[in-house]
């Protein structure tokens, strides 16, 4: 089991008090990003930057909240906003150097300005989360994280139904999870979004690659922490599940994936399906397309294949069952048989056959 993280929390907290009145229509409320960061792990250091004269009510809120706030008494415009932001920085890689035990550090902003930050502390082998509002967060701060959490998704954050309206007529969006103070009976699940046909392939694919680099078992939670690697704006709810693992055990009752019980609670090992009915018919369609082809112009080559392929099966897709291309499933289906690979260095490609196996 992971040892109990350590976070230091630093709030760039104009950006996030503008960002949700702006965007959100609403006042920007510490609650929820407490809640999310205390399942993670345990905030020893909490501390919000800003000019505190325009931020009164935000002020005692915080306060309560035991966040240590940092005045920055400048005038209006950019240079109390550089001010904040370049005592923040300090502030951050100073504690990185100086606190060996804290183990994630925690930036509450969407301003790219921050990014060259984030990657000192990751440099320093800190794990990093960015947390900031959606619509005015910069395109370059997430990917710079091990982990960005956008602070609209989370639980307990009000978004005005004018706002919602004006994302749907953006065509965004991750449905927002609804939360009640009644606790009556526990709440059914909600019906997976749209896109999880997408994500059976990534899941499939981050499976295998796991598993091809693993000496061992694959567990959920490195799963988990592979998607955030590849995307860190990952999150479940995005797709209506309110937990990884009930992600996974719908993965599972679709065949997508198979989980059996790990050596910690709640942590299962992951692995793919050794062989499905569709990717026997996959590859039976694979031989079938390639035996037309062969016998009407000579065997194909692999370029251009798969385009055959799904005009017979129009969702075709070799990462629903696992491979990371193409050509690992040809190759696959060539080890039972079913195909021949032949490269050709005047074509530079492959002429794929058909096999002789049934």
């Amino acid at each position: 089991m992971d040892e109990e993280q350590r976070i230091a929390l630093f709030l760039d907290y104009e950006n996030l008090a503008i960002g949700a009145r702006d965007n959100l229509g609403g006042q920007f409320d510490f609650k929820p990003i407490a809640d999310a960061l205390a399942e993670r792990g345990r905030v020893v250091v909490r501390r919000a930057y800003a000019d505190w004269s325009y931020f009164d009510e935000d002020r005692r809120m915080l306060t309560r909240s035991h966040v240590e706030l940092i005045e920055i008494p400048q005038r209006m415009g950019t240079t109390r906003k550089n001010a904040a932001d370049i005592k923040l920085a300090v502030d951050a890689i100073e504690l990185g150097f100086e606190r060996d035990y804290l183990t994630t550090f925690v930036i509450c902003t969407g301003d790219s300005d921050f990014t060259p930050l984030v990657y000192k502390l990751r440099e320093m082998n800190k794990r990093v989360i960015g947390v900031g509002v959606k619509d005015s967060t910069s395109a370059l701060l997430p990917p710079a994280c091990d982990e960005f959490i956008f602070y609209d998704t989370l639980e307990g954050v009000e978004v005005t139904e004018q706002v919602r309206g004006r994302r749907r007529r953006r065509g965004e969006g991750a449905p927002s999870v609804e939360t009640t103070t009644e606790v009556t009976e526990p709440a059914p699940a909600p019906d997976p979004e749209p896109g999880v046909d997408d994500l059976a392939i990534v899941i499939a694919q981050t499976v295998a690659g796991l598993a091809s680099a693993a000496d061992g078992s694959v567990l959920a939670s490195s799963v988990k922490r592979a998607l955030l690697r590849k995307d860190p704006t990952f999150n479940q709810a995005d797709y209506g599940f309110r937990a990884f693992g009930e992600m996974l055990s719908h993965l599972a009752d679709r065949g997508v994936v198979e989980l059996s019980e790990g050596p910690a609670k709640g942590d299962p090992e992951v692995s793919l399906p050794t062989r499905t009915g569709g990717e026997d018919e996959a590859f039976a369609l694979l031989r079938s397309v390639v035996t037309d082809l062969e016998g009407r112009n000579g065997s194909p080559l692999l370029s251009g294949l798969k385009n055959q392929l799904r005009k017979r099966l129009p969702d075709f897709s070799e990462k629903k069952f696992g491979y990371r291309g193409f050509l690992q499933f040809v190759k696959a289906a060539q080890t039972q048989g079913l195909v021949t690979l032949v490269w050709d260095d005047e074509a530079e490609d492959y002429y794929v056959g058909a096999g002789t196996g049934s």
